[in-house]
């Protein structure tokens, strides 16, 4: 299945908050009123982690394929197998350009990469899912910051928080870069959810 293109706000509804899909929020209580309208009684595991995977893959950007490769990879490496997926979607450019306050979006963080608007270590790359490491540069060349007018937004993301992983710097008559400082720890992943939930949910495709 393609990565998801529709309408975000009737996402986000559904599937509360999701910071990497829109900056945009929802009244909760009132979406948690809409759906209690289509549920009724006790919701069964296969839809709890279900809409965990889901809400997973819509923040960021995921299509259907790319997310069991996730778990897979988490099951032979060392550390918490629900806490490894995270990292390794921390650790893509296009999420590390929207946590470092570059983009607003990831799917804004996407077009970037994809656009050949980003250089991790002075290098273009083109896929936002390459794996970056500890130590790693990730620089917004000048002229695509002019391009996609982004220096107001550069300019408000020195007072963001940025997570402890990450650090971020604008230099004189340089671009904008994000300093990878490590891998990520559960605490600096902001986005709530159940990973456990979502291991579980492809276990049954093992």
């Amino acid at each position: 299945m393609s990565r998801y293109r529709g309408p975000r706000l009737k996402i986000i509804r559904r599937s509360k908050n999701l910071p990497g899909l829109t900056g945009k929020t929802i009244n909760l209580q009132k979406a948690r009123l809409d759906t209690d309208q289509f549920s009724s009684g006790k919701l069964s595991q296969f839809r709890v982690r279900l809409e965990a995977k889901q809400r997973l893959r819509f923040n960021h950007g995921l299509t259907e394929c790319q997310l069991p490769k996730y778990v897979r990879i988490a099951r032979k490496a060392k550390g918490s197998t629900g806490e490894v997926p995270l990292q390794l979607l921390e650790m893509r450019p296009d999420n590390i350009i929207f946590q470092s306050g570059m983009a607003a979006t990831i799917p804004a963080a996407r077009q970037l990469v994809n656009h050949r608007h980003v250089l991790v270590n002075d290098c273009v790359t083109d896929i936002p899912s390459y794996p970056c490491k500890p130590k790693d540069v990730i620089t917004i060349r000048n002229h695509s910051i002019h391009s996609y007018g982004l220096e107001g937004r550069i300019r408000s993301t020195r007072n963001e928080k940025i997570p402890n992983h990450l650090a971020f710097s604008v230099l004189e008559g340089d671009g904008p870069k994000g300093l990878v400082n490590g891998f990520p720890n559960r605490e600096s992943i902001g986005l709530d959810i159940n990973e456990l939930l979502v291991v579980e949910y492809h276990s049954r495709e093992a």
